[in-house]
């Protein structure tokens, strides 16, 4: 697979979150993030369909978002999670803090 550069756009109610995401790219991802995080008026989806990583890095940067949504009476939902990150959220005991991640969710088998 040929990684893509990481990026986050909203449309349609969605986050959408895509491509690789590294140490090099996660800082400017999360403002970016952010940015657009401030500009919603209601709860939100973050789409990770189409994350290429699965990285302690990613859930920084998820973990991030979710605060700053709270301080502004948001809530996120993550959909679209990878079994690889969901299990590494698992290791961490994050799955609870992050709306779609946990056990009951469903989450592909890679």
């Amino acid at each position: 697979m040929t990684s893509t550069l990481a990026q986050v756009q909203l449309s349609d109610g969605a986050l959408a979150v895509t491509g690789q995401v590294n140490a090099d790219s996660v800082i400017a991802l999360r403002y970016q993030g952010e940015k657009l995080i401030n500009t919603v008026k209601g709860d939100l989806v973050v789409d990770l369909v189409n994350l290429e990583t699965a990285h302690s890095v990613v859930l920084s940067m998820l973990l991030c978002w979710q605060r700053l949504a709270t301080r502004r009476g948001i809530s996120l939902f993550f959909r679209g999670v990878s079994g690889r990150l969901a299990s590494l959220a698992a290791l961490s005991n994050l799955d609870d803090q992050l709306a779609g991640f946990g056990p009951d969710s469903p989450h592909p088998s890679n």
